[in-house]
This record gives C-alpha cells, sequence and structure tokens, in this order.
C-alpha cells in the first residue's frame, strides 16, 4: 500500500503572497445605543452581515461594561447549550412558536447564570426570528475578540495536512503580514479537492494559490486564444 503523502509547502515566497492578497474593510465593533442594548436589522440584509453586525453590537456593549472576557465564556456556555438534542428541537425548529422558543431558551440561560447582555443577545435573536443564527452570530464575535486581544486569524487550506518542516516554513512567512503587537492564531484544513497548493486567509487579506484555481485560469486563457 503507498504511503500518504503530506502537502509540501508551495515554492511561493512572501512577495508573491503579498501581490495576491487583497482588502476588505472590517471595522471592529458598531456603536449601540448608551443603554448598552442591541438592536438586529429587521429589514433581510445578508445573512453573513446580520451575524457581523449583532456580533459588533453585543461586543460594543460588553466593552462598555468592561465584560468582554465574561461575555466570550458566556456565549462559549450558548454554543454547548444550542448543541444540546433537547434545546436545539424546540429553539432551531421553525414549527414551533417564537415565543415557547425564547422561553425555553431564557429558561436555559438562567440556569447557566450569564449576564444580561447575553440574554439580550439571545432575546434579539429570537424577537426578530433568528435563533438560528446563533453559531454564526458567536462565531463573529469570537473573531472580534481575536482582533482586539491583538490576534490575527489565518486561515490555511491544503490537500493534505502540511509537514512539520513546511508549517514551520509557512508561519514564518506569515509573521511577515503582521505589525507590531500582533500574533498569529493559525487554523489549518485539509480540502483534496484543491488537487495541491494552498489557499491562504490571513486578516483581511487573501491569496488562492491552490492547483485548482491555476488549472481553472489556465483552461480560461486556452479557451479565449
Amino acid at each position: 500500500m503507498r504511503n500518504r503523502e503530506k502537502t509540501t509547502l508551495p515554492t511561493a515566497t512572501t512577495t508573491s503572497v503579498q501581490m495576491h492578497m487583497r482588502s476588505v474593510d472590517a471595522p471592529l465593533w458598531t456603536a449601540v445605543g448608551e443603554n448598552g442594548s442591541t438592536h438586529a436589522r429587521t429589514a433581510g440584509p445578508p445573512v453573513q452581515l446580520v451575524c457581523d453586525q449583532t456580533g459588533s453590537q453585543t461586543g460594543q456593549a460588553a466593552s462598555k461594561q468592561n465584560k468582554l472576557d465574561q461575555v466570550e465564556q458566556e456565549l462559549g456556555k450558548v454554543t454547548t447549550l444550542i448543541k444540546d438534542p433537547k434545546l436545539s428541537s424546540i429553539v432551531m425548529n421553525p414549527h414551533v412558536k417564537r415565543s415557547l422558543k425564547q422561553k425555553t431558551f431564557n429558561d436555559a440561560l438562567a440556569k447557566a447564570k450569564v449576564s444580561p447582555i447575553t440574554i439580550n443577545l439571545i432575546n434579539v435573536l429570537a424577537d426578530n426570528g433568528r435563533l438560528t443564527l446563533t453559531g454564526d452570530v458567536i462565531a463573529a464575535f469570537g473573531k472580534m475578540m481575536s482582533a482586539h486581544r491583538g490576534e490575527v486569524i489565518c486561515s490555511v487550506t491544503t490537500a493534505q495536512p502540511l509537514d512539520a518542516a513546511s508549517l514551520g516554513e509557512l508561519k514564518v512567512a506569515l509573521n511577515g503580514f503582521l505589525q507590531k503587537g500582533e500574533t498569529i492564531k493559525l487554523e489549518t484544513k485539509s480540502d483534496p479537492a484543491i488537487l495541491g497548493g494552498m489557499i491562504v486567509s490571513i486578516g483581511d487579506k487573501y491569496v488562492d494559490m491552490s492547483t485548482k484555481t491555476k488549472i481553472q485560469k489556465l483552461t480560461k486563457l486556452i479557451k479565449e486564444t
């Protein structure tokens, strides 16, 4: 049986990676009312925008009360709660009345002894029929907390897992994108569909050096000539 080969680092320099990077504006926290309450938009904006804004508003409320770390821990509890089959069968069920979902969730939050900020977040989602986005909102809040701590989230996708040497070389290259006081929070994953190379997302920058994309570009070029 042939041994499974691990992916090695593509021969792309840090400079070449920089040339492919593109920026995306992403504010850390958005403003909310002076009472620290959060209000989700009801006009039907894109789902990711709802998650980012709601997470930002929750962060703003927590920041005003110096409870960012506390709320982050509480949202970890919420993540555990929504994974419970008994609870999720009610609060994530589109056929259950909104009022019952909210009461069920609030009862669970009361037992978990979370702060009014966290309770208010869930109530906002419940009021707007968006409890199914709870996990996505928590993920958005987590990313903002990483930015608040100076952590730059970097996601690297390769066809096969990187070996230790290649991973170390990659970290050195990625550190070149950091500003003073920042640290890398590296997340790696494998996706055989990209065939080879890698896809890197770091902070607000992105580069696709996958073999799949290169083949697609080459195929398009051939068709156009």
